[in-house]
C-alpha cells in the first residue's frame, strides 16, 4: 500500500472512530422540593458547593406553607411518577408517602448511625426508613427581652396565667405610648396544621390528652381539653388580635418581627444529638427588628408542652437519578455532621437570649413537671392522620370563632375520630 493510500485509510478510520464515539452525556439535574422555611441562604450555598464538587445540578422547588396542601400535591406527583427526585417532607406525612419512597438504610448506614435513634422514629414505617431528619423544631415562645426588662419582669412567663398578666400589662403600656396596633400575644389560629400543633400544646399542658393516645384511644372529650381551648378563645380580642384566627406562621412572624407584639408562638430548632446543631435558634424566614429571646412554651401549674415538629429528606422510588440523589443526601448529612463537630450550625440566623430553652425530645415521667415534648399522633393513625388532624383543628377553630361551645365541639369531634380511626374513646394519659 502506498503512503498516500495508507494515510487515506488512517484518515477514514479516524473519521469512523470519531463518528462511533458516544456524545457527551448531559449533566444530571436533580429536582428537590423544599419546605417554605427550609429555603435559606445556608442551604442554597450547600447545594451550590455540591454542584461544584460533583457536577450534579440541583433545582430547588419551594413548596407552599400549608402542610396539608403539600402532602396532597406530593402524593399525586409521586403516584404519577412525575414527582421530584428528593422531597423535604414533614414527619407527620411519613405513612402517607411511604409506598413511593425508597428505604434509605442500605445506602446511608454509616451516616444514619450517627443520628439519634429517637429522631428516626417518626420517619420509620415497618422497619423502612423513608427520610432522614435535618431539623428538630419544637414549639416554643419568643418574647421581647427589651420590653420584659422595661416592665420589670425578670424572666419570661412559665404559665399561661403569667403570660396573660404580662401580655395585658405590656400591651396596655405600649398602646398608651401611641402604638394602637400593639398586641400581647400572637399565635397561629388558622384551621390548619399549625392550629393542631398549638392546641395540642394547650391540651397536653392541661393534662387533657394528646388527641390519640399511644394505646390508640381517643382523648379529646374531657374537661381539661375543653378548658384549654376555651382559655385560648378568651385571648382573642383581649391580648391577641381578632384576626389571629386566620394566622399562619408567616403572619405571626410579620407581626412579631415588626415589633408589634410582646410574645409569639414559634418553632425553635433544638440541638440534634450526635449530629450537633450547637445552638438553639428560631425557625423563621426573616429577622426581627427588636431584641428577642426564646423560652419553653408556658403551661399550667403542672407543667408545659411543646409539639415536636421536623422535616426530613426522602428520595422518590420513581427517581431516574437514584444514585445521584443518594450522593446529595449523603453530602448534606456529612456537611451537617462536620459542622456540628466543629461547633458550627448550618441553620443559625441570629443570636438569641435563651431562658429555659426547649430540650431534646425526651418524654418525662407522668409525675414530672418538666416540659413534655409531645408528638402528634401520626404514628398511631398512619394514613388517617390528615383526616384526624383536620377534624381536630376544625373543632378547635369552631370554638375559637364562637361557632360551637367547647363541650359541643369536643363531643362532635370524638364521634368524628371514632368514625375515622375505629378507635374507642378513653381517658387522657
Amino acid at each position: 500500500m502506498t503512503g498516500k493510500a495508507s494515510c487515506g485509510v488512517v484518515f477514514l478510520l479516524g473519521i469512523a472512530l470519531i463518528g462511533c464515539r458516544p456524545s457527551p452525556r448531559e449533566p444530571v439535574a436533580l429536582q428537590y422540593t423544599y419546605s417554605w422555611n427550609e429555603d435559606r441562604p445556608q442551604e442554597r450555598a450547600l447545594l451550590q458547593r455540591f454542584t461544584q464538587e460533583t457536577g450534579i445540578h440541583v433545582t430547588t422547588i419551594p413548596i407552599p406553607e400549608a402542610s396539608r396542601e403539600y402532602v396532597d400535591l406530593a402524593h399525586t406527583l409521586l403516584k404519577n411518577g412525575s414527582g421530584p427526585d428528593l422531597l423535604n417532607i414533614d414527619l407527620i406525612w411519613t405513612a402517607v408517602l411511604e409506598p413511593d419512597l425508597i428505604d434509605l438504610q442500605p445506602y446511608l448506614a454509616s451516616e444514619i448511625a450517627r443520628v439519634d435513634p429517637e429522631l428516626l422514629r417518626s420517619y420509620s414505617i415497618n422497619g423502612k426508613l423513608v427520610a432522614v431528619p435535618f431539623n428538630v423544631p419544637i414549639g416554643g415562645l419568643e418574647y421581647r427581652t427589651d420590653l420584659l426588662r422595661a416592665y420589670g419582669y425578670a424572666h419570661p412567663p412559665r404559665t399561661w396565667d403569667e403570660l396573660e398578666s404580662m401580655a395585658e400589662r405590656i400591651q396596655k403600656g405600649e398602646r398608651a405610648k401611641g402604638r394602637k396596633d400593639f398586641w400581647g400575644y400572637v399565635w397561629q389560629g388558622n384551621a390548619a396544621e399549625s392550629l393542631t400543633c398549638n392546641a395540642l400544646e394547650w391540651q397536653v399542658a392541661a393534662r387533657g390528652g394528646r388527641i390519640i393516645e399511644r394505646d390508640r384511644t381517643i382523648s379529646v372529650n374531657n374537661p381539661a381539653a375543653i378548658g384549654a381551648w376555651q382559655r385560648a378563645k378568651r385571648w382573642i380580642g383581649w391580648i391577641s388580635p381578632p384576626s389571629v384566627v386566620s394566622y399562619r406562621e408567616n403572619d405571626t412572624g410579620l407581626v412579631f418581627d415588626s415589633g408589634r407584639a410582646a410574645f409569639s408562638r414559634i418553632w425553635v430548632l433544638t440541638p440534634m444529638s450526635r449530629m450537633g446543631q450547637a445552638r438553639h435558634i428560631a425557625w423563621r424566614s426573616s429577622l426581627p427588628v427588636v431584641a428577642t429571646g426564646l423560652s419553653r412554651m408556658p403551661g399550667e401549674t403542672e407543667g408545659s408542652a411543646g409539639t415536636l415538629g421536623g422535616t426530613g429528606t426522602a428520595i422518590s422510588l420513581h427517581s431516574p437519578h437514584r444514585q445521584e440523589a443518594i450522593a446529595l443526601l449523603r453530602f448534606q448529612l456529612r456537611s451537617l455532621m462536620d459542622a456540628g463537630e466543629k461547633g458550627g450550625d448550618l441553620g443559625a440566623r441570629n443570636q438569641l437570649e435563651l431562658a429555659n430553652p426547649p430540650s431534646m425530645p425526651r418524654i418525662p415521667s407522668e409525675s414530672s413537671k418538666e416540659p413534655v415534648i409531645v408528638a402528634r399522633p401520626s404514628i398511631e393513625t398512619g394514613i388517617a392522620y390528615k383526616a384526624v388532624s383536620k377534624a381536630y383543628s376544625d373543632a378547635v377553630h369552631s370554638v375559637l370563632v364562637g361557632q360551637m361551645s367547647g363541650p359541643e365541639a369536643a363531643a362532635k369531634l370524638e364521634k368524628q375520630l371514632v368514625a375515622i380511626t375505629g378507635f374507642r374513646p378513653g381517658p387522657p394519659r
